[in-house]
C-alpha cells in the first residue's frame, strides 16, 4: 500500500517550520487537519515522528531520519514539476540576505545579465537564515551552510568597519580617535551569523581593537543593517558596516571610514547549492562570477 502522500506533505511542513500552526497556514488548511494527517502517517509507519511534551514538541530520531529522506524526495518532485512548467534553459533561483542583495548584488547584477544573457537569475531576498531547500531557491548565499547534501564555496570573510557621513566626519576628523567617536551616537545593527549576538557589534569592535567603550556613550539600536545604513547617510551617527557592502552609492552619498580598525567577526559568507547540481554548468558560471565579484 502506498504511503499517504498528503500526510507526508503535512509532516514535512511541520518538521520544516517547527510549528503545526505555521504548517497549516502554509498549506491553507486548519491546524487540526494537519494534526490528523500527521497522526495518520504515524499510524501508517507504526512509529512516533515527534516527541510531544505538553505544548512543545521535537522530532524523534525516527522523525529526523524520515524528514531528511522525504524532504529530498519532495524537493525532487518540486524540481521536476518546475522544469516541466518553466523549462530548463538557465533558470536559477538564488536566495540571499536582503542587505547583501540591495547593497552588493543589485549594483553588479547588470554585469551578470550582459555577460550571461542565457541565464535567467531570479533573486529572492531573505531577512534571516532559512533552511536551504529546493522550494525556496536553487542556491543560496548564507553564513550557515548545511552540513549534508550541499556544496559550499567561501565567497568572503566578514569585516566590520566604522563609517559615517561626510558631514559628521568633518566635526570629528581633527579630534583624537577613538575618543571623538564616543561623543557621537553609535548606530548598532543586528548582523547574521553564528558569532554575533543582538546589539553587541560595537562592544566586539572595541574589544578587538583594545578600546574601552565608555558606559555613557549613546547607542541607537536598529533591527536591520539597511536601517542603520540609512541613518548613517542622514548624519545620525557612526555605524559598523560590512566592508563588502560599502557600495559606490554609499561613497557617492558621502559615507567615509572613520577608523582603520576592522572587526573580523569570524563569519564567512558561502555560496551554497545541492550536490546534485555539481555538474550544472550554469550554476558553476554563477559561482565563478560571484567569486570574481568578491575580489573586486
Amino acid at each position: 500500500m502506498r504511503p499517504p502522500l498528503k500526510a507526508i506533505q503535512c509532516f514535512d511542513a511541520v518538521a520544516r517550520l517547527n510549528s503545526f500552526s505555521k504548517a497549516a497556514e502554509e498549506l491553507h488548511v486548519t491546524q487540526s487537519a494537519v494534526s490528523h494527517q500527521v497522526k495518520q502517517l504515524e499510524e501508517y509507519l507504526n512509529a512516533s515522528l515527534f516527541i510531544r511534551q505538553g505544548r512543545t514538541f521535537s522530532l524523534s530520531d525516527v522523525g529526523q531520519t524520515y524528514y531528511q529522506e522525504v524532504s529530498h524526495a519532495l524537493g525532487a518532485i518540486s524540481n521536476a514539476s518546475r522544469m516541466v512548467r518553466e523549462g530548463t534553459s538557465g533558470n536559477i533561483r538564488m536566495a540571499l540576505y536582503s542587505s547583501l542583495a540591495v547593497k552588493w548584488l543589485i549594483p553588479r547584477l547588470d554585469d551578470f545579465r550582459k555577460r550571461y544573457p542565457h541565464i535567467e537569475l531570479t533573486v529572492n531576498m531573505i531577512t534571516d537564515d532559512v533552511e536551504c531547500h529546493d522550494r525556496i531557491a536553487d542556491c543560496f548565499i548564507t553564513v550557515n551552510p548545511p552540513r549534508k547534501g550541499y556544496l559550499h564555496k567561501v565567497l568572503y570573510q566578514e569585516k566590520l568597519i566604522p563609517v559615517c557621513s561626510q558631514q559628521l566626519w568633518k566635526t570629528i576628523k581633527t579630534a583624537p580617535l577613538p575618543e571623538a567617536m564616543w561623543q557621537q551616537t553609535l548606530l548598532s545593527a543586528q548582523y547574521f551569523g553564528v558569532n554575533k549576538a543582538l546589539n553587541t557589534d560595537w562592544l566586539r569592535w572595541c574589544d578587538s581593537a583594545g578600546f574601552t567603550l565608555p558606559p555613557e556613550t549613546k547607542i541607537c539600536h536598529f533591527s536591520h543593517v539597511l536601517l542603520a545604513n540609512e541613518a548613517a547617510k542622514y548624519h545620525m551617527g557612526i555605524m559598523l558596516m560590512d566592508s563588502m557592502l560599502l557600495s559606490i552609492e554609499d561613497k557617492e552619498a558621502g559615507l567615509v571610514q572613520v577608523h582603520q580598525h576592522a572587526l573580523i567577526t569570524g563569519d564567512n559568507y558561502y555560496f551554497v547549492y545541492k550536490n546534485s547540481q555539481a555538474n550544472n554548468s550554469d550554476m558553476k558560471v554563477l559561482e565563478q562570477w560571484l567569486i570574481e565579484q568578491c575580489k573586486k
